[in-house]
């Protein structure tokens, strides 16, 4: 029986066969699902990785475990996997906003970090040149992450992009969009292209309107009141308002309610991890839960 917070024996038998296999060579790798849970308990819980219960096992393997698996890609290789085991996705395949579940709704909240849970290793070089690449900013909290985010219509993670909190939103939706990418069941390419996108006055600037043109994606995000004023002033040379749909954006709230979801995980709520990867990786397996709870039978 799964304990409070561990995988369920359903979620299991859907991520197991995908896990890396021991090749019969050195020590025999400990049990993968024991493992695998000890590294959601940190998660969840946000401790120290020395402090992990030893129902787990050694911390260093979990830890080291969590690392491998981020480096070669196993984190996000079993969240596509689930993204696609749903066949039965609706909106994605039609023209129009018959289901909100073809919309991506995307936001930008920033998350504090607090340095000391890494191992050796993962120290900050130089604190002034690695923080950028580290995504990390300085703002009044002092330094923070943004985790830039899309989802489907049910709230689930589709895209993640981390920056310093320091950066613009705008600058990173082109990354956002094109981390959308759920393969489908069998062959075929990827769904890459959302029939609509809402999201906030963050992402309001003709560059992003003109890429969501360009990809025949409808687009549902406010006008800002200097971008409002500036045209009025300008009059006919100012042009048009974008079109607004305010019934639509209220669906731009299932975005707000993934964040509260992934910051159950008090290791995303906070951020202890220094490397950027590492935090990230984090995010992709609280993401992970997500999808597995919903789909679960």
């Amino acid at each position: 029986m799964a304990g409070r917070g561990e995988l369920t024996d359903a979620a299991w038998e859907r991520i197991e066969p995908l896990l890396p296999r021991v090749d019969g060579r050195g020590r025999p790798w400990r049990d993968q699902r024991q493992v695998v849970n000890g590294v959601l308990w940190r998660l969840r819980t946000g401790a120290p990785w020395r402090d992990l219960p030893e129902r787990y096992g050694p911390w260093q393997t979990v830890y080291e475990r969590f690392a491998r698996w981020e480096a070669d890609g196993t984190w996000a290789k079993l969240l596509e996997h689930v993204q696609g085991a749903m066949t039965r996705w609706a909106g994605w395949s039609g023209p129009s906003l018959s289901t909100p579940r073809s919309t991506a709704p995307i936001s930008t909240p920033p998350v504090p970090a607090k340095g000391g849970h890494a191992r050796g290793g993962d120290e900050l070089e130089d604190p002034g040149r690695s923080q950028t690449r580290q995504a990390l900013g300085r703002s009044r909290g002092g330094l923070t992450t943004k985790v830039h985010l899309a989802v489907d219509g049910r709230g689930l993670p589709l895209s993640i992009v981390l920056t310093p909190d320091n950066v613009n939103d705008a600058t990173a939706f082109g990354q956002v969009l094109d981390g959308i990418r759920v393969p489908r069941v069998g062959t075929g390419r990827p769904r890459r292209t959302p029939t609509r996108v809402l999201g906030d006055k963050a992402y309001s600037s003709r560059a992003i309107r003109h890429l969501l043109r360009r990809r025949g994606i409808a687009v549902t995000i406010p006008e800002r009141r200097d971008q409002t004023a500036n045209r009025r002033r300008r009059g006919r040379l100012g042009g048009r308002p974008p079109a607004f749909d305010a019934d639509v954006y209220r669906e731009r709230n299932v975005v707000e309610r993934c964040f509260a979801r992934l910051k159950q995980f008090r290791a995303i709520a906070t951020r202890f991890d220094k490397l950027a990867d590492r935090y990230r990786a984090g995010v992709v397996l609280a993401s992970l839960i997500l999808w597995l709870r919903e789909t679960s039978p």
